[in-house]
């Protein structure tokens, strides 16, 4: 099966191609860490800045709480950009051919923390959101932080694999310009579509394995990672 590439602008050289499982694989592990920490830690996104700032902003007309964790939730995710940005950085500078495997790996090392905290701290069985709540969630987004800056740096030939609102908008533009029998459109789709999928099945099979296990089920979609780090071989 061939890989993904982006297309190349004319006189430049190719984007780097990757497995066709990457982008799929990456989708699965954003939204079942997302779902996870969305129902252990008091409806906090850990890889979506975006639904924590809606959240914090209702809380101030309807009341709420975990304000305290979804702000400090923010600075924990630019955080983990600013690693991707400067290990992505470091490693380019030195001529390195395993960013990626080297940034999915501090991935995979910031899930098991993400899982230790959860496990031995247990916030899910408190009825606050406090310290344990802040270290774990903190944790999480950390690493989801990290999976959003490589993405943008080391993974831009791929299509989106954190958020899916701009890849739904794009199939159904794409759709409508398929039906006209435009080829572009249709291998757009065929580039899109896998990755939206890997997405709903990691949100779904996060909320179940989470109710299954606990912060255990944070284990399974580590051995994900060391999949896709076994497959990230960046052809350049």
């Amino acid at each position: 099966m061939q890989a993904n590439t982006a297309s190349a602008t004319p006189g430049t050289n190719a984007a780097p191609a990757f497995h066709p499982w990457m982008a799929p694989l990456l989708a699965l592990v954003a939204a079942y860490i997302d779902t996870l920490g969305f129902i252990a830690l008091f409806g906090l996104f850990t890889a979506h800045v975006t639904g924590n700032f809606v959240l914090i902003g209702a809380a101030f007309v309807h009341g709420g709480s975990g304000m305290t964790l979804k702000f400090l939730a923010f600075p924990a995710f630019v955080i983990g950009v600013l690693m991707a940005k400067w290990t992505h950085g470091y490693l380019s500078a030195r001529g390195s051919n395993n960013i990626v495997k080297i940034l999915l790996a501090l991935e995979a090392v910031l899930l098991l923390a993400f899982a230790l905290a959860g496990m031995i701290f247990r916030p899910d069985l408190g009825s606050d959101h406090g310290l344990t709540a802040i270290i774990t969630g903190m944790t999480g987004a950390l690493a989801m932080g990290l999976q959003n800056g490589t993405s943008r740096l080391s993974l831009a030939s791929l299509v989106p694999t954190t958020v899916m609102t701009g890849n739904v908008t794009q199939i159904i533009i794409d759709l409508v310009d398929a039906l006209s029998g435009n080829a572009v459109a249709r291998e757009r789709i065929r580039r899109f579509i896998p990755a939206v999928a890997g997405f709903v099945v990691g949100a779904v099979g996060g909320a179940l394995a989470y109710v299954a296990m606990g912060f255990v089920a944070v284990l399974p979609v580590i051995a994900v990672l060391l999949i896709l780090i076994r497959i990230a071989d960046q052809r350049q």
